[in-house]
């Protein structure tokens, strides 16, 4: 059961937990977090995106039976569902949870299946930040693979951000760039989302995912055309992160 916490407490922890930390390397931040009182409950939040795989396998080196939630949004690329299953199996990580928007709510809010044609917050909150708030209400905290170089509204991300007053979130590979997250992939022989070598260094949903031209942000591909950025399920001091690309000009 995850810890009742009080007003401050979460965002003492981080501020504890990233001075512990701050010359450790991404092996030791994920090894020592899963371990540490300060922590608690954690589970792994995993998109088996196109670098998902990194973290997956340190995962399961160093504690294979954490909890992993993948959020089937049923909007997700068939290669992704493929590659889900596959990464899975390689790894023998021993206990993947898939997570669905309950379909009575989806044929509600989205029923001919357009809402992310007119409005994409409302459509990643239904299928996306509705069911993973449900899946971590037992957690206090959850790894993500967010990654500084991943764009402008990830620049400053460090190793462990304050959820609100809710959970503690863990950024393992915060300052990892492209190049370590190549190398290791082909030091450990690890699958590649098939989507990668087509020009998709970011994968999300199938109808608000595009190609990345070479020399374009490497989330360009995501909601392209449009101001939003970010699905919502980050947060940052308890505010999802919606930062629009003309403020992070």
């Amino acid at each position: 059961m995850p810890r009742d916490l009080h007003t401050g407490e979460v965002a003492e922890r981080v501020a504890a937990l990233n001075a512990r930390y701050r010359h450790h390397s991404a092996t030791a931040v994920l090894e020592h977090s899963l371990k540490d009182d300060d922590l608690g409950r954690v589970a792994l939040v995993s998109s088996f995106g196109a670098e998902s795989v990194v973290l997956l396998h340190l995962v399961s080196v160093i504690a294979p039976e954490t909890p992993v939630l993948f959020v089937d949004t049923r909007m997700l690329f068939a290669e992704t569902l493929d590659y889900q299953r596959e990464v899975a199996e390689k790894l023998h990580l021993c206990d993947i949870r898939t997570i669905r928007a309950a379909q009575p709510r989806v044929a509600f809010e989205d029923p001919d299946g357009t809402l992310h044609q007119f409005n994409t917050d409302a459509c990643c909150h239904v299928r996306k930040v509705e069911p993973l708030e449900r899946a971590l209400a037992g957690f206090d905290g959850w790894i993500t693979g967010r990654k500084r170089y991943q764009g402008t509204t990830r620049q400053t991300v460090d190793f462990f951000e304050a959820e609100g007053d809710l959970r503690i979130k863990v950024n393992p590979l915060a300052h990892w760039g492209r190049e370590d997250l190549e190398e290791y992939m082909v030091n450990n022989r690890l699958p590649r989302h098939p989507l990668v070598a087509r020009g998709y260094p970011s994968i999300g949903c199938a109808p608000c995912t595009s190609p990345v031209k070479p020399g374009e942000d490497p989330r360009a591909g995501r909601w392209r055309g449009s101001d939003k950025t970010e699905c919502g399920i980050h947060f940052i001091d308890g505010k999802a992160v919606r930062i629009r690309k003309e403020d992070a000009a």
